[in-house]
Protein backbone atom coordinates (compact mmCIF):
# COMPACT_ATOMS: atom_id res chain seq x y z
CA UNK A 1 0.00 0.00 0.00
CA UNK A 2 2.71 2.32 1.29
CA UNK A 3 4.25 2.09 -2.43
CA UNK A 4 0.77 2.63 -4.79
CA UNK A 5 0.69 5.95 -2.52
CA UNK A 6 4.08 7.18 -2.63
CA UNK A 7 3.78 6.32 -7.17
CA UNK A 8 0.48 8.28 -6.72
CA UNK A 9 1.97 11.19 -4.41
CA UNK A 10 4.81 11.34 -6.82
CA UNK A 11 2.66 11.56 -10.04
CA UNK A 12 0.53 14.23 -8.22
CA UNK A 13 3.94 16.74 -7.73
CA UNK A 14 4.46 15.50 -11.26
CA UNK A 15 1.56 17.22 -13.00
CA UNK A 16 0.83 19.91 -10.87
CA UNK A 17 1.64 22.95 -12.27
CA UNK A 18 0.66 21.60 -15.74
CA UNK A 19 -2.53 19.03 -15.41
CA UNK A 20 -3.91 20.25 -11.55
CA UNK A 21 -6.77 18.35 -12.34
CA UNK A 22 -5.21 15.05 -13.05
CA UNK A 23 -2.87 15.78 -9.80
CA UNK A 24 -6.18 16.46 -7.82
CA UNK A 25 -7.00 12.43 -8.83
CA UNK A 26 -3.91 11.40 -7.44
CA UNK A 27 -3.46 13.37 -4.70
CA UNK A 28 -6.60 12.53 -3.64
CA UNK A 29 -6.59 8.81 -4.20
CA UNK A 30 -3.61 9.07 -2.16
CA UNK A 31 -5.86 10.85 0.87
CA UNK A 32 -8.37 8.23 0.49
CA UNK A 33 -5.67 5.15 1.50
CA UNK A 34 -3.39 6.77 4.06
CA UNK A 35 -5.28 10.34 5.37
CA UNK A 36 -3.35 9.94 8.53
CA UNK A 37 0.05 10.92 6.92
CA UNK A 38 1.04 14.49 7.19
CA UNK A 39 3.18 14.41 3.86
CA UNK A 40 -0.46 12.90 2.24
CA UNK A 41 -2.74 15.51 3.25
CA UNK A 42 -0.19 18.48 2.60
CA UNK A 43 -0.40 17.01 -0.96
CA UNK A 44 -3.95 16.86 -1.10
CA UNK A 45 -4.52 20.21 0.28
CA UNK A 46 -2.24 21.59 -2.17
CA UNK A 47 -3.46 19.93 -5.36
CA UNK A 48 -7.03 21.17 -3.91
CA UNK A 49 -6.01 24.63 -3.54
CA UNK A 50 -4.41 24.99 -7.13
CA UNK A 51 -7.99 23.49 -8.58
CA UNK A 52 -10.42 26.04 -6.60
CA UNK A 53 -11.74 23.74 -3.99
CA UNK A 54 -11.32 26.07 -1.21
CA UNK A 55 -13.54 24.33 1.54
CA UNK A 56 -10.73 21.09 1.00
CA UNK A 57 -7.98 22.38 0.56
CA UNK A 58 -8.43 24.21 3.97
CA UNK A 59 -9.23 20.85 5.58
CA UNK A 60 -6.27 18.96 4.26
CA UNK A 61 -3.83 22.02 5.09
CA UNK A 62 -5.22 22.53 8.33
CA UNK A 63 -4.52 19.20 9.34
CA UNK A 64 -0.86 18.80 7.42
CA UNK A 65 -0.58 21.66 9.57
CA UNK A 66 -1.20 20.01 12.86
CA UNK A 67 0.24 16.71 11.51
CA UNK A 68 3.31 18.48 10.33
CA UNK A 69 4.16 21.15 12.65
CA UNK A 70 4.96 23.28 9.86
CA UNK A 71 3.56 26.68 9.41
CA UNK A 72 4.55 27.09 5.53
CA UNK A 73 0.76 26.48 4.70
CA UNK A 74 -0.37 30.28 6.08
CA UNK A 75 -0.37 31.83 3.06
CA UNK A 76 -2.87 28.94 1.68
CA UNK A 77 -4.93 28.64 4.19
CA UNK A 78 -5.37 32.01 4.43
CA UNK A 79 -6.44 32.42 0.94
CA UNK A 80 -8.71 29.76 1.25
CA UNK A 81 -10.27 31.04 3.90
CA UNK A 82 -10.65 34.75 1.32
CA UNK A 83 -11.95 32.36 -1.43
CA UNK A 84 -14.19 31.22 0.68
CA UNK A 85 -15.52 34.93 1.41
CA UNK A 86 -13.68 35.36 4.94
CA UNK A 87 -11.52 38.27 3.93
CA UNK A 88 -11.09 39.25 7.37
CA UNK A 89 -10.46 35.44 9.09
CA UNK A 90 -7.86 35.85 6.31
CA UNK A 91 -5.96 39.08 8.13
CA UNK A 92 -6.31 37.13 11.41
CA UNK A 93 -4.40 34.32 9.72
CA UNK A 94 -1.57 36.86 8.49
CA UNK A 95 -1.19 37.92 12.16
CA UNK A 96 0.01 35.07 13.59
CA UNK A 97 2.96 35.08 15.39
CA UNK A 98 4.11 32.14 13.95
CA UNK A 99 3.79 34.46 10.44
CA UNK A 100 7.23 36.50 11.85
CA UNK A 101 8.74 32.88 11.44
CA UNK A 102 8.33 32.26 8.14
CA UNK A 103 10.86 31.88 5.52
CA UNK A 104 10.94 35.02 3.59
CA UNK A 105 9.51 33.61 -0.11
CA UNK A 106 6.58 32.33 2.87
CA UNK A 107 6.33 35.47 4.15
CA UNK A 108 6.28 37.78 1.19
CA UNK A 109 2.86 35.16 0.13
CA UNK A 110 1.04 35.62 3.01
CA UNK A 111 1.90 39.54 2.62
CA UNK A 112 0.13 39.29 -0.92
CA UNK A 113 -2.73 37.30 0.24
CA UNK A 114 -3.21 39.84 3.39
CA UNK A 115 -3.36 42.52 1.02
CA UNK A 116 -6.30 41.07 -1.23
CA UNK A 117 -7.95 40.64 1.40
CA UNK A 118 -7.75 44.40 2.07
CA UNK A 119 -9.29 45.09 -1.79
CA UNK A 120 -11.59 42.39 -0.86
CA UNK A 121 -13.27 44.88 2.18
CA UNK A 122 -12.26 47.87 -0.15
CA UNK A 123 -9.41 49.30 1.48
CA UNK A 124 -7.20 49.88 -1.21
CA UNK A 125 -4.99 52.23 0.44
CA UNK A 126 -4.22 49.22 3.52
CA UNK A 127 -3.63 46.80 0.60
CA UNK A 128 -0.78 49.18 -0.53
CA UNK A 129 0.38 49.45 3.14
CA UNK A 130 0.22 45.18 3.70
CA UNK A 131 3.13 45.40 1.08
CA UNK A 132 5.27 48.05 1.83
CA UNK A 133 8.01 45.80 3.58
CA UNK A 134 11.73 45.44 3.49
CA UNK A 135 11.21 42.77 0.41
CA UNK A 136 9.59 45.46 -1.83
CA UNK A 137 13.14 46.78 -2.16
CA UNK A 138 14.52 43.51 -3.55
CA UNK A 139 16.14 43.87 -6.99
CA UNK A 140 17.67 40.32 -7.35
CA UNK A 141 15.35 38.00 -10.11
CA UNK A 142 13.80 35.38 -7.73
CA UNK A 143 9.79 34.19 -8.28
CA UNK A 144 8.62 35.68 -5.08
CA UNK A 145 9.97 39.25 -6.05
CA UNK A 146 8.50 39.19 -9.06
CA UNK A 147 5.18 38.38 -7.13
CA UNK A 148 5.58 41.02 -4.91
CA UNK A 149 6.45 43.39 -7.41
CA UNK A 150 3.33 42.86 -9.80
CA UNK A 151 1.02 42.78 -6.50
CA UNK A 152 1.97 46.28 -5.40
CA UNK A 153 1.70 47.54 -8.96
CA UNK A 154 -1.97 46.27 -8.94
CA UNK A 155 -2.24 48.08 -5.32
CA UNK A 156 -0.91 51.39 -5.88
CA UNK A 157 -3.20 51.24 -9.59
CA UNK A 158 -6.80 50.25 -7.40
CA UNK A 159 -5.66 54.03 -5.58
CA UNK A 160 -5.04 56.05 -9.10
CA UNK A 161 -1.25 56.02 -8.82
CA UNK A 162 -0.35 55.01 -12.55
CA UNK A 163 3.12 56.51 -12.73
CA UNK A 164 4.00 53.78 -9.19
CA UNK A 165 2.27 51.31 -11.06
CA UNK A 166 4.23 51.13 -14.29
CA UNK A 167 7.41 51.24 -12.28
CA UNK A 168 6.54 48.17 -10.44
CA UNK A 169 4.99 46.18 -13.43
CA UNK A 170 8.36 47.16 -15.45
CA UNK A 171 10.55 46.04 -12.27
CA UNK A 172 8.02 42.83 -12.08
CA UNK A 173 8.67 42.38 -15.66
CA UNK A 174 12.23 42.60 -15.46
CA UNK A 175 12.95 40.09 -12.99
CA UNK A 176 9.95 37.56 -13.85
CA UNK A 177 12.49 34.92 -15.34
CA UNK A 178 9.78 32.07 -15.17
CA UNK A 179 6.69 33.82 -16.84
CA UNK A 180 4.84 34.01 -13.11
CA UNK A 181 2.67 37.17 -14.12
CA UNK A 182 1.71 39.09 -16.90
CA UNK A 183 3.33 42.17 -15.98
CA UNK A 184 4.06 43.15 -19.72
CA UNK A 185 0.81 42.84 -20.65
CA UNK A 186 -0.48 44.76 -17.73
CA UNK A 187 2.34 47.27 -18.58
CA UNK A 188 1.89 47.49 -22.26
CA UNK A 189 -2.04 49.00 -21.18
CA UNK A 190 -0.52 51.53 -19.21
CA UNK A 191 1.89 52.72 -21.86
CA UNK A 192 -0.97 52.07 -24.71
CA UNK A 193 1.32 50.31 -26.78
CA UNK A 194 0.67 46.68 -28.65
CA UNK A 195 2.42 43.97 -28.03
CA UNK A 196 3.14 41.02 -31.01
CA UNK A 197 4.48 37.63 -29.98
CA UNK A 198 6.03 36.46 -32.74
CA UNK A 199 7.29 32.67 -31.88
CA UNK A 200 8.96 32.89 -29.02
CA UNK A 201 9.82 36.34 -28.65
CA UNK A 202 7.59 39.66 -27.57
CA UNK A 203 7.70 42.74 -29.82
CA UNK A 204 6.67 46.58 -28.49
CA UNK A 205 5.51 47.77 -31.95
CA UNK A 206 5.47 51.26 -31.15
CA UNK A 207 9.11 51.09 -29.29
CA UNK A 208 10.81 48.91 -32.06
CA UNK A 209 9.27 49.91 -35.45
CA UNK A 210 9.40 53.58 -35.95
CA UNK A 211 7.85 53.46 -39.25
CA UNK A 212 5.09 51.58 -38.60
CA UNK A 213 2.72 54.72 -38.40
CA UNK A 214 4.14 56.48 -41.74
CA UNK A 215 4.89 53.23 -44.36
CA UNK A 216 3.48 55.22 -47.09
CA UNK A 217 4.97 58.32 -46.45
CA UNK A 218 8.21 56.63 -46.50
CA UNK A 219 7.59 55.16 -50.01
CA UNK A 220 6.51 58.04 -51.06
CA UNK A 221 10.74 59.77 -50.84
CA UNK A 222 11.99 56.45 -52.58
CA UNK A 223 8.91 56.11 -55.51
CA UNK A 224 11.32 54.59 -57.71
CA UNK A 225 13.43 51.90 -55.59
CA UNK A 226 10.75 50.86 -52.56
CA UNK A 227 12.66 49.37 -49.37
CA UNK A 228 11.41 45.91 -48.47
CA UNK A 229 9.12 45.86 -45.37
CA UNK A 230 11.55 45.85 -42.15
CA UNK A 231 11.06 43.26 -39.88
CA UNK A 232 11.19 44.32 -36.33
CA UNK A 233 14.41 42.46 -35.69
CA UNK A 234 16.98 44.04 -38.23
CA UNK A 235 17.92 47.30 -38.04
CA UNK A 236 17.39 50.35 -40.44
CA UNK A 237 19.23 50.53 -43.12
CA UNK A 238 21.09 53.98 -44.38
CA UNK A 239 19.13 55.02 -47.72
CA UNK A 240 21.53 55.39 -50.35
CA UNK A 241 21.99 58.51 -52.11
CA UNK A 242 20.67 58.56 -55.60
CA UNK A 243 24.00 59.58 -58.28
CA UNK A 244 24.11 63.29 -59.72
CA UNK A 245 22.22 63.46 -62.62
CA UNK A 246 24.63 65.48 -64.43
CA UNK A 247 27.16 62.76 -64.49
CA UNK A 248 25.92 59.52 -67.34
CA UNK A 249 27.45 56.59 -66.16
CA UNK A 250 30.46 54.82 -68.20
CA UNK A 251 29.54 52.64 -70.92
CA UNK A 252 30.42 49.06 -70.45
CA UNK A 253 34.04 47.86 -72.09
CA UNK A 254 33.51 45.95 -75.63
CA UNK A 255 33.94 42.07 -75.79
CA UNK A 256 37.67 41.69 -75.48
CA UNK A 257 38.30 44.60 -73.80
CA UNK A 258 40.37 44.67 -70.57
CA UNK A 259 37.93 45.04 -67.31
CA UNK A 260 34.73 42.82 -69.00
CA UNK A 261 35.65 39.66 -67.29
CA UNK A 262 36.13 41.46 -64.00
CA UNK A 263 32.51 43.19 -64.32
CA UNK A 264 30.42 39.92 -64.76
CA UNK A 265 31.69 38.95 -61.16
CA UNK A 266 31.13 42.08 -59.58
CA UNK A 267 27.27 41.12 -59.69
CA UNK A 268 27.61 38.96 -57.01
CA UNK A 269 26.76 40.54 -53.28
CA UNK A 270 27.03 38.90 -49.83
CA UNK A 271 23.70 38.88 -48.07
CA UNK A 272 23.26 40.63 -45.08
CA UNK A 273 23.56 39.75 -41.03
CA UNK A 274 20.41 38.66 -39.65
CA UNK A 275 20.18 40.22 -36.35
CA UNK A 276 18.63 37.99 -33.96
CA UNK A 277 15.07 39.37 -32.40
CA UNK A 278 14.96 41.13 -28.81
CA UNK A 279 14.16 38.53 -26.08
CA UNK A 280 11.27 38.84 -24.22
CA UNK A 281 9.06 37.26 -21.53
CA UNK A 282 5.31 35.86 -22.27
CA UNK A 283 2.87 36.63 -20.28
Amino acid sequence: MAEIVGRHLAAAARLLEDEPERAYEHASFARRRASRLGVVREAAGISAYTVGKWQEALSDLRAARRMTGRDNFLAMIADCERGLGRPERALEIAREPEADDLPVEDRVELRIVAAGARHDLGQPEAAVVELQIPELKERRARPWVARLFYAYADAVLACGRRKDAREYFARASAVDREGLTDADERLAELEGVEIVDIGEDVVWTDAEDPFADDGEEFEEQEPEEPRPPRRADQATAPATAPAPEDHAPPSPPEPGEPGAAEDSGAEEAADGLHGAPGSGSER
